[in-house]
């Protein structure tokens, strides 16, 4: 796969779910873009610029590392090659899920995360929406996995560009016909039953975890179809942060919301 792939990729079902949302939103927002977007991708792009100064390509270059020095459970695997594909990307894929739970029971890593869980929409900016250093410390997990099943760097980048898509995916505020929306969640997860994870409940954010199948929340005991109110009416947010002036500036996202008292995670 073109390392190109994932950029152009990413730019392209960026302005897709864009469009999607301008005209056919699942839900109507309280919060107006022109006051949640520039601050969340300014973020995001502070996150590219960290992982390119610290971590350029890291991923990559880390399964390039290990197939050179034959590190890693997968390089000792003598079965066929697509099944070495799929174990790498479902162990990888676990690997994330439970990165995020890691986020959410440590009180010092929910301080960082805690700033994606403070935007008071969820749309596609919301898949950008995450401080540095949470950015660095996942990247970093990231790598020490790669090593160690010693997945090969083309399946890490069909990885990284399917997790980056979904994550847009995922957050985004489209609508989907119903009966769709209930075969598709089947096999991923859908903007509905990500919003529940997003939820100001406490209990109903220690749901829905996966980042793009469904599968992991399952087996593990962590999934949530319900919430207490519909998809398009759960109140979104942290739930102790209530405004834009307390969610949306720069220094807010950066300072203030990781070193403010918080409830526990």
């Amino acid at each position: 796969m073109d390392i190109h792939a994932r950029p152009i990729a990413f730019v392209s079902i960026t302005l897709l779910l864009m469009v999607w949302e301008r005209f056919a939103p699942r839900k109507k927002q309280s919060v107006p873009r022109t006051k949640r977007w520039p601050t969340n991708f300014v973020l995001g792009l502070l996150n590219i610029i960290s992982l390119h100064l610290i971590f350029s390509g890291a991923a990559v270059a880390a399964a390039g590392w290990a197939s050179a020095y034959q590190w890693g459970l997968l390089h000792h695997w003598d079965g066929p090659r697509w099944l070495e594909v799929v174990l790498a990307l479902v162990l990888l894929d676990i690997m994330i899920y439970w990165q995020h739970r890691l986020f959410h029971k440590f009180p010092w890593l929910w301080r960082l995360h805690r700033v994606h869980h403070a935007d008071l929409e969820l749309d596609v900016s919301s898949g950008v929406r995450f401080h540095p250093l949470e950015a660095i410390i996942s990247m970093g997990l990231k790598v020490v996995t790669i090593v160690l099943l010693g997945a090969s760097a083309g399946t890490v980048l069909f990885f990284e560009l399917g997790l980056n898509l979904l994550a847009m995916f995922n957050h985004s505020n489209i609508y989907i016909p119903q009966s769709i929306e209930t075969q598709l969640r089947k096999v991923l997860i859908t903007p509905d039953i990500h919003r529940i994870h997003h939820s100001v409940i406490m209990a109903e954010q220690h749901h829905n975890f996966g980042s793009s199948v469904p599968w992991w929340d399952h087996l593990f005991g962590s999934f949530q179809l319900n919430a207490q109110a519909e998809a398009h009416q759960i109140t979104l947010g942290d739930g102790t942060l209530t405004t834009p002036e307390d969610t949306q500036t720069l220094k807010a996202m950066l300072l203030r919301i990781p070193l403010r008292s918080t409830n526990s995670p």
